[in-house]
């Protein structure tokens, strides 16, 4: 419960700013912002960066801050990245934008790694820009495949090699791995947005993603990340929090709140109907009109992934596409 606003506004104003965070950002975070005294050659500096202050401040206070100057310090902070996502969406066409939902725990040496990076960097290079939830496993994969957009395969096999040496977010070197990749092979043509949160701040954000709107507030967070993704959403092996977001789309695209529906396409035709059976369920439900209006799709095959997402933005009644 949040307790009575303190009447002293030189206080309030002290608080703000004080925080470690800036309470008037109005821009979206780089890895740079996100990770600022981050060295890479010297992994203990991660323990003093920018990331690391933030979130220490974040769990000393809460993560439900029940004091009222903590709670406006953090809902001014994300109010100023929703206003720089607007912006963000200003300059970039929103039925471009797909969204990869799957777990964290997705490690760098599985297969299916490697198989969104591959896909992501498809789709990047085909004109759309990927979003994620910002940070390791399939999310850290969607914007790995973004930023390579463009290179060849030898490019692609050994970034995924140089990452392989720190499999989980839990090992050492994985942030300071994704930096040495990024160093190898610099990019600024590509954009991805990746929205993390400082809720699950104990799993690093990918610094892949070009654009990060990281926000305290998880439960809006989630939100934005499944509105943003007009162009369609590919799921692809998760657990718990993928499941939820499979529902929640689905509700979107059943009211059709926002005047259309987007792809959902499952990526992994045994996982999906028989270790978590959700397609399956998700079928049954929209022939019996329980759900309506899902485009519902199920495939192992990257290409059908691309044709689906191209189909839908080509369709698009009104708009440019391009």
């Amino acid at each position: 419960m949040i307790k009575s606003p303190v009447t002293d506004f030189e206080a309030i104003a002290n608080y703000l700013r004080d925080v470690p965070f800036d309470v008037t950002r109005r821009q979206l975070y780089s890895a740079a912002d996100l990770y600022e005294g981050y060295d890479p050659n010297h992994p203990a500096t991660f323990e003093t960066c920018y990331d690391t202050r933030v979130y220490r401040h974040f769990i000393a206070k809460g993560k439900q801050a029940t004091d009222v100057n903590e709670s406006l310090a953090r809902t001014l902070h994300d109010h100023g990245v929703h206003i720089a996502l607007n912006e963000f969406f200003d300059n970039h066409a929103p039925r471009l934008c797909v969204g990869v939902m799957g777990g964290h725990a997705l490690r760098r040496t599985d297969k299916m790694f490697a198989d969104i990076v591959r896909l992501s960097k498809q789709l990047t290079e085909q004109g759309f820009f990927m979003l994620s939830g910002g940070g390791p496993g399939a999310m850290e994969a969607t914007h790995l495949g973004a930023w390579l957009a463009g290179r060849d395969e030898d490019a692609v096999a050994d970034a995924l090699s140089m990452l392989q040496a720190a499999p989980s977010f839990s090992d050492a070197g994985w942030l300071s791995s994704a930096f040495s990749v990024m160093e190898r092979y610099p990019q600024q043509r590509y954009v991805s947005l990746g929205i993390p949160t400082w809720h699950y701040g104990h799993e690093p954000s990918t610094p892949f993603a070009t654009h990060i709107a990281k926000l305290f507030e998880n439960s809006v967070r989630e939100d934005s990340i499944l509105t943003l993704a007009y162009g369609g959403i590919i799921y692809t092996p998760g657990s718990a929090g993928t499941m939820q977001e499979i529902f929640q789309d689905a509700v979107q695209n059943h009211y059709l709140s926002f005047g259309f529906s987007s792809p959902m396409i499952f990526l992994g035709t045994e996982f999906w109907t028989r270790e978590m059976p959700v397609y399956p369920l998700l079928q049954t439900l929209s022939e019996a009109g329980k759900y309506k209006n899902l485009l519902l799709s199920l495939t192992d095959d990257a290409a059908q992934v691309l044709a689906e997402l191209r189909r839908f933005r080509d369709s698009a009644p009104g708009e440019s596409m391009s």
